[in-house]
């Protein structure tokens, strides 16, 4: 029996993963590549919407896949690859801006909130069109599932919309993708500002990165903000950061609130911080090694993107041809 498509993408914007990218997304991408035909992308044209140097976007996009492998992407079940690798994902996003209300693309959140803090003239056009860009990412692959955290949802949404519509005037073209939301229970905050989200946007302090090394990851943990009662129990409003330690902690080890609640009762935070770092060096000293190694050959980490690549650019350019004929486009002689 055929697997169904999945489609799902991370931005190269920094030099390393963090521990809520792993926790948030590649655990869960690691398993379901088993369940689905899955396209795992590193979405640099996305980077651009926004200045980059163009060396550290190089170094970048080749350090983050590094780490989707390292941590468990099979590049034998998964087509692992590059966004700009793959022609279609920019030629299908011009069709469908086509089809694309002005108010509709100016009404996505992430856009109003990111623009209303760089003011209008530092907003790129690009950063307005994201969103359509993602959806085209998506139909190209024609998935049954993309998984995303909640703050996508509304992309997600319109990729829907747009997919319904396109078939609707062009007849029956693209699935229309489910969305997968990942598990809230994965849901890592700042070590620092535990209310909110881990983000390489905040507190580099409260940032646990997967390539730091790990005398630094431990003192960044033994350092996390927790409270003065001293009682290790789970309580999100009131205890957030001894919350986000255990949830970190459950995350990795699979063992419930419940149970680590009852383990460190009568222990302190001292023991909670030692053990949550133990818990989190034992999955990220793997990968952080195993990233280096395929750092170290950049010509065999090329090798394996341009054969993700080869694998993509087979279905998009299928989905491609077909959107290229329902719109009216003629087709180039052979």
């Amino acid at each position: 029996m055929t697997k169904p498509n999945l489609f799902s993408g991370m931005q190269p914007s920094a030099g390393s993963l963090h521990l809520g990218n792993y926790l948030g997304a590649l655990v869960n991408w690691t398993k379901m590549q088993d369940d689905y035909n899955a396209f795992y992308c590193v979405v640099d044209l996305h980077a651009i919407t926004v200045a980059q140097d163009p060396a550290e976007l190089r170094k970048n996009t080749r350090v983050t896949a590094a780490q989707y492998l390292a941590a468990g992407i099979d590049h034998n079940k998964s087509a692992l690859f590059v966004q700009s690798h793959v022609p279609a994902h920019a030629q299908l996003a011009w069709v469908l801006m086509t089809i694309t209300g002005f108010g509709e693309a100016g009404r996505m959140t992430q856009f109003k909130d990111k623009s209303q803090k760089a003011g209008s003239d530092s907003t790129s056009v690009g950063l307005f069109t994201y969103p359509i860009l993602q959806a085209a990412d998506i139909l190209l692959y024609q998935p049954k599932a993309v998984p995303v955290g909640e703050d996508q949802r509304q992309h997600i949404e319109l990729t829907r919309d747009l997919a319904a519509r396109f078939n609707s005037r062009f007849g029956e073209t693209f699935e229309i993708p489910e969305v997968v939301i990942l598990k809230e229970t994965a849901k890592i905050y700042d070590l620092q500002n535990p209310e909110a989200k881990m983000s390489k946007s905040g507190d580099p302090k409260g940032l646990v990165n997967i390539m730091d090394d790990s005398d630094s990851i431990m003192k960044k943990i033994k350092s996390a903000v927790t409270d003065t009662d001293g009682v290790i129990k789970f309580d999100r409003e009131a205890k957030p950061g001894v919350s986000n330690l255990l949830g970190i902690h459950s995350a990795i080890s699979g063992e419930s609130i419940d149970a680590l609640v009852s383990h460190f009762d009568g222990k302190g935070y001292g023991d909670l911080k030692t053990e949550v770092g133990e818990v989190v060096l034992s999955v990220i000293e793997p990968i952080r090694t195993r990233a280096n190694e395929l750092l170290a050959d950049p010509a065999e980490l090329d090798r394996l993107l341009i054969k993700g690549a080869n694998k993509a650019q087979e279905l998009a350019e299928v989905t491609l041809a077909t959107v290229y004929e329902r719109v009216g486009f003629i087709a180039p002689a052979r």
